[in-house]
């Protein structure tokens, strides 16, 4: 492997400079910084990249002419019509076929891959601890359950009988929350071939018959590949956070039509849990609800956390453990009319 192929590795952008500054090699996270192709940036000048900034330029200039080892900056640059900050290394290169490197990171990207390393990790600890609670409640629950039933077959009075009852329903009620807490640890994942796609119109039936006032509009990458997963639990996830938003928009603003995208991509160079992989699938569940609550944001993947009246807290806990299991995780960012969640998998074609 040649040390321009080992670039297309990374994550952060590279730009290999001649002395004139001028771009010679990028590799493949460039492409997708800048939104153009490896041919179009071959020749740019690297200050061009950039919104004009002097500083730059000149740190630019000083690295290609051996002037200065390095030179971290921050600056702004366009993706599209959208505005990205970036912070922006020159590096000095000797002895080798090129001037300088130019080393640039997503300032946003790298915060948001920040936030999720952070919540995996307290989301698994917290996992472990009601999976310990869960195991320490099973017994008891069911030596009150077997106590209440000794007790029902003794009561003389059968109107007494409806108190046991109570005890006997709210210690299978009980039981039924345990069992599902401590459930998305007790099987091995079943490695399948999954066509994305057929797990999102499997989704999109069961949604739309049980909300027939959502609508289900989808926008599918028709070239993704098929690749290796469970497909029963990639299914649950997509599926609870399908039917999270479906059953938040319903009756919240009757003024509102309310309408559920389901998107398909491929990404390229993704950071996840800590792993770096060439390519990834994204699957995108964007609603136009009310959002979800500020005070929530930060734990609403947390089991037992829940900002639906009813609601019990596990379903975005059990999604995010799923896709944890492939390797993966689940994003999100919300404001009130706009919500996405964001379902990334490493994606290794078949």
């Amino acid at each position: 492997m040649t040390c321009v192929e080992s670039f297309d590795l990374l994550a952060t952008t590279v730009l290999l400079l001649n002395q004139s500054g001028e771009v010679v090699e990028a590799n493949a996270a460039a492409e997708a910084m800048f939104g153009r192709s490896r041919r179009h940036l071959i020749g740019q000048p690297a200050a061009f990249l950039f919104d004009r900034d002097t500083a730059l330029e000149q740190s630019i200039r000083q690295a290609c002419s051996g002037e200065v080892d390095d030179c971290r900056q921050f600056a702004m640059t366009r993706r599209g019509a959208e505005a990205v900050e970036v912070a922006v290394t020159s590096i000095s290169l000797t002895q080798q076929p090129w001037s300088a490197l130019i080393e640039i990171k997503d300032i946003e990207q790298r915060v948001l891959v920040d936030r999720s390393i952070r919540m995996v990790d307290e989301i698994e600890t917290q996992h472990e601890l009601l999976r310990n609670l869960a195991h320490e409640v099973k017994n008891p629950l069911g030596g009150l359950r077997g106590a209440a039933q000794l007790l029902e077959s003794e009561l003389p009075d059968p109107a007494l009988q409806e108190y046991t009852r109570v005890i006997i329903s709210e210690a299978d009620r009980l039981q039924a929350l345990v069992d599902r807490l401590a459930a998305p640890q007790r099987m091995p994942v079943q490695w399948q071939s999954v066509n994305i796609h057929e797990v999102c119109e499997r989704v999109c039936a069961l949604v739309r018959a049980e909300f027939r006032e959502v609508a289900i509009l989808r926008d599918y990458d028709a070239s993704m590949p098929e690749f290796r997963a469970d497909p029963a639990r990639l299914m649950q996830a997509l599926l609870n956070i399908v039917r999270n938003a479906a059953q938040i928009m319903t009756g919240s603003d009757p003024t509102r039509s309310p309408h559920i995208t389901i998107k398909t991509r491929v990404a390229r160079q993704v950071l996840l849990r800590h792993k770096q992989h060439r390519m990834a699938v994204v699957v995108t569940v964007i609603d136009n609800g009310p959002g979800v609550p500020i005070s929530l944001q930060d734990r609403i993947f947390h089991p037992l956390v829940t900002g639906r009246e009813g609601g019990t807290g596990l379903g975005l806990s059990l999604a995010q453990d799923f896709i944890q299991q492939h390797g993966g995780v689940i994003e999100f960012d919300s404001q009130p009319g706009h919500t996405e969640f964001r379902l990334l998998l490493p994606l290794e074609p078949l």
